[in-house]
């Protein structure tokens, strides 16, 4: 992906699934008008999930996601089962791909009974109509095609667009600000801040900003002071790092609200009111707890990582106890959370809504404690109040 492209959070996400050898790849490879699976008569070819970022029409921006047969067997075909089972809590829109001749088997139904226990979207798609003498009426839910010559294919596209959930846009901040509005990004630039460019909660913001008619006015840490001295200037909002969210907030007056881009980004994903809820339990933190430090992308850690080193250490000053941590990153997240006293989440600026608001629900359910970086850094400093001050329910919240 480019600088210029969606990031792979907001795109919809389409997952092909299906028994072995009923075309689930070559579908793939029909819809996209491109080579992206690998395409075999062999049983089991697809061995791991499959993932391409691309622009569909007419969908648009799209995650397509091509898994591994749903009826494997043996060791590794359980692995590849539960991989798949994993892509569900990411999908937005579900394929099935049945193979015409055969017909629905037990392993399509299982599928379609974990389609609507997860509320998905799905189409039903016989695949290989064209070795059929006669193609059946389809139902509701059904659509006939061809891999092969491309028989249904267009239409297919077409059934996927009108799968697409129509709901209202989505602001990280702007919602909250009147047009004309000052909002001012604290961004440190440090040996973690990428070189040449923005990370992506902050582009985002600023071009959410833009986008509501706001303006923008973007400082470094160590600028923040000399910045805020300046005669007439009228900030709505103050948004830091949450990095830097003890020091800038004892630079930035009282009267004006202060939040983060982890908070504000936790919100956008529907993270915020159970990382707020769950941020009390580091009270309750005792020696020997293991935290899980969970964060939605991958990459390369370097002294001083907020997950890994800077997040445990103020955690461990703050209560006082011999904590443990336990990390995960990308894709992979525990079903099973019992063994951590408590969740810390990134903001899920990689994950779709759909992935974060999973991850919570399994927290949720299973009763341990979930928050995010930014109410956490907040919580620790002693500001967890006032960095909700665009939130004022949220605030209620915390003398409940």
């Amino acid at each position: 992906m480019g600088l210029n492209d969606t990031p792979s959070g907001d795109r919809l996400h389409i997952g092909f699934f299906g028994r072995r050898n009923a075309g689930k790849s070559s579908v793939v490879n029909a819809v996209t008008g491109q080579e992206l699976a690998v395409v075999s008569d062999v049983k089991g070819t697809t061995t791991d999930p499959v993932r391409k970022a691309m622009e569909l029409l007419p969908l648009g921006p799209v995650m397509i996601i091509d898994t591994p047969g749903f009826d494997d067997e043996g060791a590794l075909g359980e692995l590849r089962v539960r991989k798949t089972r994993q892509v569900l809590n990411k999908t937005d829109i579900a394929v099935l791909v049945v193979d015409a001749e055969e017909g629905m088997r037990e392993s399509d139904r299982q599928l379609i009974g974990l389609f609507r226990e997860k509320e998905l979207a799905y189409l039903i798609v016989f695949n290989k109509a064209d070795l059929l003498s006669a193609v059946p009426a389809a139902g509701e839910r059904e659509i006939y095609v061809s891999a092969k010559t491309k028989q249904g294919i267009q239409e297919l596209k077409e059934r996927l667009a009108a799968l697409q959930p129509r709901e209202a846009e989505k602001h990280l901040v702007g919602d909250l600000l009147s047009p004309g509005d000052l909002a001012i990004l604290v961004v440190p630039i440090d040996k973690a801040a990428p070189k040449g460019r923005l990370i992506l909660p902050q582009q985002q913001t600023i071009r959410d900003l833009l986008d509501c008619g706001c303006a923008a006015l973007t400082v470094r840490d160590s600028e923040l002071a000399q910045v805020l001295s300046r005669p007439g200037l009228d900030p709505a909002v103050v948004i830091t790092d949450s990095q830097v969210f003890g020091a800038v907030s004892k630079l930035v007056p009282e009267t004006v609200p202060l939040t983060s881009f982890s908070i504000l980004m936790a919100r956008h994903k529907g993270l915020l009111e159970d990382a707020v809820a769950g941020v009390s339990a580091i009270k309750g933190l005792r020696d020997g707890d293991t935290v899980l430090i969970a964060e939605g992308c991958t990459h390369h850690r370097q002294c001083g990582d907020i997950g890994t080193v800077k997040i445990p250490g103020w955690l461990r000053d703050y209560t006082g106890k011999d904590l443990k941590i336990a990390t995960c990153s990308g894709t992979e997240y525990p079903e099973d959370l019992s063994p951590y006293a408590m969740v810390v989440h990134c903001g899920g600026c990689m994950l779709n809504e759909r992935e974060v608001r999973y991850r919570t629900k399994c927290a949720v359910d299973q009763g341990v404690p979930i928050t995010n970086f930014g109410t956490l850094i907040a919580c620790l400093h002693g500001i967890l109040y006032r960095s909700l001050s665009l939130f004022p329910d949220l605030q209620k919240l915390l003398h409940e």
